[in-house]
């Protein structure tokens, strides 16, 4: 969830204007895969998510890096036109063990090394980060960087087996975060909060503790994400402050059997 960013920005992929956001209810795809499965659309977040940090003033941050698209073991949610054509937002996920730390261990372990101890309790059973989260305007307003991808990157990290999950949250995300079930992690920075990515801005350190039952979630946010979990192909048309935006939802990972949650873990266990 890591600063969401829903400034008015130049365009990304719109040399043609999409037919399916202009109907009455928007028509959009948000779907899920590895990040070293598909490089075409990995290369079209990053684009779009450099342009929203450019808008924001901020060069240096270590969710925008580029090198987690050759990470095995980084997954990808991204809302994309049907025709596969333009990328309108994401967020990844990072599992810890992978051949990176995880972002939020970049951000803010030199700041407080309790981090690495952090992640590496967690990582004992497998944990991950989600991060990168961003909208492009042509659907702001509609809820797909907010609400419905952090929903999915949950699910999906329930997918990928981990059992726990980080974010490093911009202020006014975290009363999000904590409806779709994180907490703050007080043990690190200064209870949980640090000065990050500039001196000005203040992120808070989260962690999702339950990705099975979803039990700290409220109860739209519990049922929503529990739903993705079971049903990874679905279509929805999702209603926020009387805007709809109908949702075709493809969760399911491909390529899962080839990858070994347990090596990540032997991994992350190995280099704490």
């Amino acid at each position: 969830m890591r600063y969401l960013h829903q400034l008015k920005m130049p365009k990304v992929n719109s040399l043609k204007m999409d037919e399916n956001l202009t109907k009455a209810i928007p028509e959009v795809r948000l779907r899920a895969f590895r990040a070293v499965d598909d490089p075409v659309a990995c290369e079209k977040f990053i684009e779009g998510h450099m342009h929203v940090l450019l808008n924001f003033g901020i060069e240096k941050i270590t969710s925008a890096k580029t090198d987690w698209m050759y990470n095995p073991a980084v997954f990808v949610f991204i809302v994309e036109s049907l025709d596969k054509s333009k990328v309108y937002g994401g967020v990844r996920l990072h599992v810890a063990g992978g051949n990176q730390p995880l972002p939020i261990e970049e951000a803010t372990g030199r700041l407080d090394p309790h981090v690495y101890e952090l992640v590496a309790q967690y990582a004992r059973t497998g944990t991950g980060e989600g991060c990168g989260l961003w909208n492009s305007r042509e659907i702001a307003g509609y809820g797909i960087g907010s609400i419905f991808l952090s929903r999915a990157g949950i699910a999906g990290a329930a997918q990928v087996g981990v059992t726990s999950l980080f974010s490093l949250c911009a202020p006014y995300t975290v009363k999000l975060a904590e409806n779709m079930g994180y907490r703050i992690a007080e043990a690190v920075g200064n209870k949980g909060t640090f000065y990050y990515p500039k001196l000005d801005l203040v992120a808070t350190a989260m962690v999702h503790r339950d990705l099975t039952h979803i039990s700290t979630a409220d109860e739209q946010s519990r049922s929503a994400i529990l739903s993705l979990i079971r049903n990874h192909r679905v279509v929805v048309t999702e209603t926020l402050r009387r805007k709809q935006i109908e949702i075709h939802y493809e969760m399911a990972i491909a390529g899962l059997s080839e990858w070994a949650l347990q090596e990540c873990v032997a991994n992350a266990s190995g280099s704490k």
